[in-house]
């Protein structure tokens, strides 16, 4: 082989090595964990509603080759074959999908299980949204693992306008003090860090229980009344209304003495728009907005 032969080999060499490099789609996941495709995912597996309702938005809803129940929204994603829910997944048919991503929740499905899903060596993505800027991004992210970008991009820029014109709007407004219920037996709150208290931020209210420590604390009876909010509110049913009851925030008409029931202040809100972190968490964080706009209008003259 002649110097120049050699050299030609070389460049020829490069020149592929770079056009392979330059197809690579690289981004990091919500754990802060490099996910690296050759190529743009064409047969997803969603293991959480709110990816599927991300990977919708991000341009992808037509790949997702599997999702786990209750993977409802947008309605074509009700078709899409079912490969378990949070407690337990099909692996094997997981496996004769063939997918070349997975998409996972890391506090929605079982450590056990997301084990065995490392040991097929395909891609996974690690999805755990805990602020709202985090969907936007996760959104564009897809976009990039989908190689459908200008789509994601679209959907991320219409969140953040709707977010922002909330905010604009609500977040100077006179503060509401809020409690947040969870569950009702045991009954339970959020904190401070939690994405909807910042939506309740967002609304010019205040989480009464901010500055507990645990994200989903258990609280007494006596702590809200102490608290005394202005406001009370929770998810009412929505996919999951067929098998999970949530909350009633009845039993607390029991209480008149707290400032909510005077007034009049017990809210719910559709639980798929507030307690999904995806592009209808605009939709959830409006409608809590206009109800603490009519707490404000009950006040005492």
């Amino acid at each position: 082989m002649t110097l120049r032969h050699f050299l030609t080999l070389t460049f020829i060499a490069a020149a592929i090595f770079a056009s392979v490099q330059a197809e690579a789609l690289t981004v990091t996941d919500d754990t802060g964990a490099t996910v690296t495709l050759t190529a743009p995912a064409q047969r997803i597996v969603s293991l959480a509603p709110h990816v599927t309702e991300l990977l919708f938005a991000a341009g992808g809803g037509a790949r997702i080759v599997g999702a786990v129940s209750y993977s409802d929204y947008p309605p074509q994603a009700q078709t899409i074959p079912r490969v378990g829910d949070n407690k337990s997944l099909d692996l094997e048919r997981i496996v004769a999908m063939k997918p070349d991503l997975i998409v996972v929740w890391r506090h929605g499905n079982a450590m056990r299980q997301i084990d065995r899903l490392r040991e097929l060596h395909v891609p996974l993505f690690f999805s755990e949204p805990h602020r709202l800027d985090d969907i936007p991004v996760t959104i564009d992210k897809l976009g990039i693992l989908l190689g459908t970008s200008a789509e994601a991009n679209r959907a991320s820029d219409a969140f953040r306008r709707d977010i922002a014109g909330l905010r604009t709007r609500y977040s100077n407004r006179p503060p509401v003090s809020v409690f947040y219920q969870v569950w009702d037996d045991p009954l339970m709150t959020l904190n401070g860090t939690h994405i909807i208290s910042e939506v309740i931020d967002l609304c010019g209210g205040h989480n009464v229980f901010t500055d507990l420590k645990p994200l989903v604390p258990t609280i007494s009876t006596e702590a809200v009344l102490a608290a005394d909010p202005e406001a009370i509110v929770t998810a009412t049913p929505g996919a999951t209304s067929s098998e999970h009851a949530l909350p009633s925030l009845d039993t607390w008409r029991k209480w008149p003495s707290i400032k909510a029931v005077a007034r009049g202040n017990l809210f719910g809100i559709d639980g798929d728009l507030i307690n999904r972190p995806t592009p209808r968490l605009a939709l959830g964080a409006a409608t809590l907005c206009e109800d603490l706009e009519v707490a404000r209008t009950r006040r005492p003259k």
